[in-house]
């Protein structure tokens, strides 16, 4: 369960209310698992310093905590969700290894079961990422390499990019993000005239 507020005054009325609803129902709220997280929309403070408690137990501050699978960090990076999404990816792979490695398998074959059971692991929530450089640089560093296993390569063997994509069919992991960017933007406008009655 999640509690947001933009205060934590007011964050500790809601665990406070919440404290209360669930005891009156006949549960408990754990003290020991409860957890906050201060997110710095900017660099200003308009907050003295309040402590956020249940009764009088002070809640200990994080300064990160996973929910729904993805990391969310307090100050507005995305560093520790994309070492995540990285960790992700390599973790489906070895499960399906033995496909993507095995020499009889077509290669674009593997190129289709890859976007279709790795890819997605690591660009899972992309595109409400603020992407910077070197995030797209790393995630193309580590697909390279598996695209390379895929194909029975090594970096000795000098075979360009280009042409490693074109044998299984996988497009820049750059195109992809901007793609999955797209769609986002595409999604929250078809939401935003629906919700305005209106037609796209």
């Amino acid at each position: 369960m999640v509690l947001i507020d933009v205060i934590r005054w007011g964050a500790n009325s809601r665990l406070e209310v919440g404290r209360q609803t669930l005891e009156s129902k006949g549960f408990k709220l754990s003290r020991s698992k409860t957890e906050y997280l201060e997110c710095k929309l900017s660099d200003e403070r308009h907050e003295e310093e309040v402590e956020v408690k249940i009764d009088t137990q002070v809640i200990p501050k994080r300064d990160s905590f996973k929910y729904f699978g993805f990391i969310i960090q307090g100050n507005r990076e995305i560093g520790e969700d994309f070492t995540h999404r990285i960790r992700a990816g390599w973790m489906r792979w070895r499960l399906v290894s033995g496909v993507l490695y095995n020499k009889n398998v077509p290669l674009r074959l593997k190129g289709k079961f890859y976007r279709v059971v790795v890819r997605p692991s690591m660009l899972c929530g992309v595109e409400r990422w603020s992407v910077k450089k070197s995030h797209v640089q790393k995630m193309s560093v580590v697909e390279m390499r598996m695209l390379r296993w895929m194909c029975v390569h090594t970096r000795k063997d000098k075979i360009k990019y280009e042409i490693i994509r074109d044998k299984v069919g996988v497009a820049a992991v750059e195109d992809k993000l901007r793609e999955l960017r797209v769609e986002m933007v595409w999604a929250y406008e078809d939401e935003r005239h629906r919700c305005l009655g209106q037609e796209v």
